[in-house]
């Protein structure tokens, strides 16, 4: 039984909600350790055409779980406990990113809050993102004094281009989601209340298609824009 996550199945189609919203749906080794095994599932469950992921509460993810610096006011303590408790969720994170981008179902990422860090990260794998209006995505690692690299940040780069790049890792800014779609990263922009349905929509959408020509396609561009396997 999930515990921090909720996962639901719909026939073909599979939801599987963040649900630790009292904690902005934060990211530590158990967490990425339960994602890993339900993502998992839904590799060896032929019967599941879609996966939706979306988050319980105002974020989708906060990214690493920072509950050891809480009250902690100096910057450079707060970097360094960053960095201890952010290197191995990084690295789950990116073995999380290539299980998605392998999965043979359609993928969406249903965005209904900040994406932050790994939030952001892991919604990047995922063959469409729609976003709720009031969505926000940032990677504040580099201002938090670790580098932002591995299979992400290849993806992240490939759809944004050297210069929105760097402004997005290096400089670490803040992007709306009717930004994001401005710059191609977001498949749709909507209200928060539709959020959930427009995804199903879309997944029924997806599995009118004829299934191994569309699976096909979507490795085939993944390859293109994801770049080399690193996990």
């Amino acid at each position: 039984m999930a515990e921090y996550f909720l996962f639901e199945r719909d026939g073909p189609v599979a939801t599987i909600t963040f649900n630790q919203p009292e904690r902005r749906n934060c990211m530590n080794r158990p967490v990425m350790a339960e994602l890993d095994d339900l993502v998992r599932s839904v590799r060896n469950d032929r019967d599941i055409r879609a996966l939706i992921v979306t988050g319980a509460g105002s974020a989708f993810s906060a990214g690493a779980d920072m509950s050891a610096a809480k009250g902690v006011s100096d910057p450079r303590e707060r970097a360094r406990l960053f960095r201890e408790h952010n290197q191995g969720v990084a690295r789950m994170v990116g073995r999380i990113f290539d299980q998605i981008t392998r999965l043979d179902c359609h993928t969406i990422a249903a965005v209904n809050g900040h994406a932050v860090g790994g939030g952001w990260a892991l919604a990047v794998a995922f063959d469409f993102v729609i976003a709720a209006q009031e969505a926000q995505f940032w990677v504040p690692e580099v201002e938090l004094g670790a580098a932002f690299t591995g299979g992400p940040a290849l993806a992240m780069a490939a759809a944004l281009g050297p210069w929105r790049a760097k402004e997005a890792m290096v400089m670490c800014r803040h992007y709306t989601a009717p930004e994001l779609y401005d710059l191609g990263m977001i498949h749709r922009v909507v209200a928060r209340a539709e959020l959930l349905d427009a995804a199903r929509r879309l997944a029924d959408d997806l599995m009118k298609l004829p299934r191994k020509a569309a699976t096909a396609t979507k490795h085939f561009i993944d390859g293109v824009f994801i770049g080399p396997r690193l996990y």
